[in-house]
């Protein structure tokens, strides 16, 4: 989830909207990579979640990291409840899962290089206080009562709000994890051909990285229990946006959509005041019930723009959001494939010719097969297995097309961080395949045997 955002002043024309996201198109050579992952935090002893509290705690992790390794903390009414440092943030999910939220980098070898060095903080931290963390999808037995509440005044109004407009969105914010990218669009044109390759495709990076087989103690009929919880939650933030599918899309029409989406909150000076289901239109007319006479800034945009939930995102850039959390090789495939499908013109306009013909019925089918079935789905016949294997090889060739070196110069391109995926394509399995035989198996039907298997 995000910290509050900085977008500017008053808002005084309603063109300004669309004129904060097309202030995200740069030319080419300024574009860059965001990674963001998030992992379950755990007592290594008891399995149980890390609680905010106590010598073995989310707090104590933060303030760890802050006083080893020169994180500045990021705090609200007096709780540290995040850290940042070089452009990065180190910041909290509604259930203690902790999140690093990468800087923008040229190079998937830089921003892998980044995760890496996050991971063996984390660990050297945790190791001292006697906790683990762990990369899957959801939470593979913890119950919504065994989840702590991070001290955010977001979190607090979200889940009153949660339950009242879905079936499974406290379970979206305290029992699931993601691995995000971030990329950079052009211009207007760009980020069309982007967004739509991006939903278009989501459910292949779905499937590929699906993670979460396990809720509760037991197998839940999904590969990503995770994008199952995503499409029962709030009908009117999230989902697959078939109109930017529509002749005419672009940053005006994005803008429409947004200011329909109910609002949360807005944060002024360190609080979060309840605005829920209040209208962002009412807001720009000075008729926010929750701030009656007001008018809202660009920062008030900024901050709504992160309580929109599609499969991919539009702020000043593209987020793709519709992968598991993972095992520590895999947090560097996702910026690969996607990166290799968009920052080369060739793979972008293969990759389009590739995702055209799918019109919406059979992208949200996709979607609900991925879920499922992960690299086995299957919508109007077509297989999403056919699709990964054809994503995958023009990532490749879009990554081979890049050509940007690493190690000195000793490897020529970020091709190696698709080894993951392309063990995927040619074996049809996915985490969610590995985990659910052994579970089968060696296991014994224990699904707290994943700690000792699959932690950081």
């Amino acid at each position: 989830m995000s910290i509050p955002q900085s977008g500017g002043g008053p808002i005084e024309r309603p063109e300004q909207l669309a004129e904060y996201l097309a202030e995200g198109c740069k030319p080419r050579e300024d574009w860059r990579i965001g990674t963001e992952h998030e992992k379950f935090g755990y007592c290594k002893d008891t399995l149980k979640p890390l609680p905010y509290d106590g010598p073995r705690s989310i707090r104590a992790m933060l303030e760890g990291l802050r006083d080893r390794y020169g994180w500045a903390p990021v705090e609200e009414a007096g709780s540290i409840i995040g850290l940042v440092k070089d452009g990065a943030n180190v910041s909290l999910e509604p259930g203690g899962q902790l999140e690093l939220s990468g800087a923008p980098l040229e190079t998937i070898h830089e921003t892998c290089d980044e995760v890496n060095e996050h991971l063996r903080e984390v660990q050297s931290v945790a190791d001292e206080i006697g906790a683990r963390f762990i990369g899957l999808g959801a939470a593979p037995h913890w119950r919504h009562e065994d989840m702590p509440v991070m001290p955010k005044g977001r979190y607090r109004l979200m889940t009153d709000y949660m339950g009242r407009v879905g079936t499974h969105g406290t379970q979206m914010m305290y029992r699931t994890c993601t691995v995000q990218v971030n990329l950079d669009f052009a211009t207007e044109a760009d980020m069309v051909q982007k967004l739509r390759v991006a939903l278009a495709l989501q459910p292949v990076a779905t499937a590929l990285f699906a993670n979460s087989p396990f809720f509760e103690g037991k197998l839940n009929g999904h590969k990503s229990w995770r994008s199952r919880i995503w499409r029962d939650l709030d009908g009117a933030r999230t989902g697959m946006l078939p109109f930017v599918f529509e002749e005419g899309f672009g940053f005006e029409r994005y803008v429409d959509y947004a200011l329909d989406v109910p609002m949360y909150f807005v944060y002024r000076d360190g609080k979060y005041i309840d605005a829920l289901g209040q209208s962002f239109r009412d807001f720009l007319a000075g008729k926010l019930p929750a701030l009656p006479g007001e008018v809202p800034t660009l920062s008030d945009w900024a901050d709504h723009l992160t309580t929109i939930f599609p499969e991919a995102r539009l702020k000043k850039f593209i987020e793709m959001r519709g992968a598991d959390g993972g095992p520590w090789r895999r947090l560097c495939a996702l910026p690969a494939f996607w990166v290799g499908l968009t920052y080369d013109a060739g793979a972008l306009d293969a990759a389009w010719d590739l995702a055209k013909g799918l019109d919406a019925e059979t992208r949200e089918g996709l979607r609900m097969a991925a879920s499922v079935s992960g690299l086995q789905g299957e919508e109007k016949g077509v297989k999403i297995h056919d699709l990964a294997r054809e994503a995958v090889a023009i990532a490749e060739a879009g990554l081979k097309a890049r050509a940007r070196p690493g190690a000195g110069g000793l490897v020529p391109d970020e091709t190696h961080f698709l080894n993951a995926l392309q063990e995927s394509v040619e074996t049809g399995q996915v985490p969610a395949d590995e985990l659910i035989s052994h579970f089968e198996s060696d296991w014994g039907g224990d699904v707290t045997r994943v700690f000792g298997a699959y932690s950081y």
